[in-house]
């Protein structure tokens, strides 16, 4: 496909928004600033990456070239170049084709995560725990910073339930692949015959949500002070300062109690009730838009199972795109790269085949 005109289009905004931005009051509207900062930095990244692709493949000609050549030592070297210079026009495709796509304004946006243990007692738990740990360290190779929300221990020292926000560049582009259900297969530290166990953990990933984006109204909120539990001192059991949020008009209720005042949580229990209107406006949205696509790389659903983790045989298996890979001991430890590169390869020729077929 050639991109040479819809390259020219991102071309010509570059001095429209520089205009913009250049008139008194632009940062009037903080959010309609941002927007416009974002739009204009990833249309200068894009054509950056488009005259580096141009000039790669000048080089890749080259080195091809004088790789046939007479002169031995000349023709050795090239070739050396000749993979690494495949290796950088293949990621740079990759980038052209997905910075030339509609914009989707949440994958901008930060994260919420709630991890939830599900089939498997005490053992869920765990694996709800070493969830939360591989996508802690996935944020710190990406320098992104996680804060916790919400947390309901299990006795065993996992998680029954985790709430945590994750901010940084593009999280939600990166992370929202993440929901569904996860299922472990392994032998529990408490069984002592070998046998090998399945339990499942429930992941969902929500993009933040601006006020602009829910409207929530006073008298549609109800909102009560609680006792907060769960190990945290004597500071924890001696206060009410969890809050517990009821939106009425559809039921969801979120409670946090991290925070050590009242203040604090009800603006974190908000902003996750926020996270969850918009989630499900989106989810409505694209279920009208594409069944395709949404067969492709799944729905997101909280329902559906999507990644396998058997640690017998060090093996990840990714259902949605049919990838298995025998790393799991890395991909635990939080190297995601990989697994979402796939995804969103996948997502990402769907859309330009949809493009194209507009």
């Amino acid at each position: 496909m050639d991109y040479s005109a819809l390259i020219e289009k991102k071309r010509l905004r570059i001095p429209e928004l520089e205009s913009v931005m250049a008139q008194e009051g632009f940062f009037d509207d903080p959010r309609q600033a941002g927007e416009l900062t974002r739009e204009y930095n990833r249309e200068k990244a894009l054509l950056l990456d488009w005259e580096l692709l141009g000039k790669s493949k000048e080089n890749l000609e080259q080195n091809r070239e004088l790789a046939r050549g007479d002169d031995a030592e000349m023709a050795e070297m090239a070739a050396e170049e000749i993979p690494d210079l495949e290796k950088l026009i293949e990621d740079l495709e990759g980038k052209v084709q997905y910075a030339l796509l509609p914009h989707d304004p949440t994958e901008d946006r930060d994260a919420i995560v709630e991890i939830r243990a599900g089939t498997g007692g005490d053992e869920a738990s765990l694996f709800a725990g070493d969830l939360y740990r591989m996508y802690q360290r996935y944020a710190e190779t990406r320098g992104w910073k996680t804060e916790s929300v919400e947390a309901s221990a299990s006795d065993v020292g996992g998680f029954k339930e985790v709430v945590f926000k994750v901010s940084g560049e593009e999280v939600f582009r990166f992370l929202k692949y993440e929901s569904g259900v996860h299922r472990v297969q392994r032998v529990p530290n408490t069984e002592t015959q070998g046998r090998i166990h399945t339990s499942t953990a429930t992941v969902a990933v929500l993009p933040e949500a601006e006020e602009v984006d829910v409207e929530l109204r006073t008298e549609d909120l109800q909102i009560q002070a609680t006792r907060a539990g769960g190990p945290g001192g004597q500071h924890v059991n001696t206060t009410d300062s969890a809050v517990q949020v009821t939106h009425l008009p559809t039921g969801i209720q979120v409670k946090c109690q991290d925070g050590r005042s009242q203040g604090k949580n009800k603006e974190k229990a908000l902003q996750i009730l926020r996270a969850k209107l918009l989630e499900a406006k989106i989810r409505e949205e694209h279920e009208k838009y594409s069944a395709h696509r949404k067969n492709l790389i799944g729905s997101g659903g909280r329902e559906e199972k999507i990644r396998t983790y058997n640690f017998p045989q060090n093996r990840v298996t990714d259902h949605r795109v049919n990838m298995t890979l025998y790393n799991l001991d890395q991909v635990i430890a939080g190297d995601l790269e990989e697994t979402v590169g796939t995804l969103q390869a996948s997502e990402m020729a769907d859309r330009l085949a949809e493009l194209e077929a507009t």
